[in-house]
């Protein structure tokens, strides 16, 4: 009988290529090399449990090895947007503030926002807040005393 394993893991390594070519990270990158070299191996030695143990270790030494490189060398920023011009300004409450709820909108530069409190305080409607971040779509507030 013929060995296939030698074309399973080409097969294994384009796979995780197309996905490494899918992310704007290198997530994958390191088991495609675990790949293409247990493909080589499987060549000569037909174990599957010795090429297993192959394609473990050339992927946490490539990862081990290159990992602390690349994170050097790619960085991705942090896209801005235009809501982040609403950290350290005061909003209006519109509906009282209550984390345990999850209930609380705020009103700032004309726009209405769900709103939670960094602190667990519960601010009523009319009180005056300082934004302190934005975590998704909901500012993190504290009261203005």
């Amino acid at each position: 009988m013929e060995n296939i394993a030698p074309f399973v893991w080409v097969a294994i390594a384009i796979i995780l290529a197309i996905g490494e070519g899918a992310t704007a990270q290198l997530v994958s990158i390191w088991f495609v090399l675990g790949a293409v070299v247990t493909a080589i191996v499987s060549m000569f030695v037909p174990d599957v449990m010795v090429q297993i143990i192959v394609f473990v270790a050339v992927s946490g030494i490539t990862l081990a090895a290159t990992r602390p490189f690349v994170k050097k060398i790619v960085k991705f920023k942090k896209v801005s947007t235009n809501s982040d011009k609403n950290i350290g300004k005061t909003a209006v409450v519109t509906i009282d503030i209550d984390n345990e709820q999850s209930t609380g909108q705020v009103k700032i530069n004309g726009e209405t926002w769900t709103a939670r409190t960094t602190d667990n305080s519960k601010p009523k409607a009319g009180d005056t807040v300082m934004v302190d971040s934005i975590e998704g779509v909901k500012l993190m507030v504290t009261p203005v005393k």
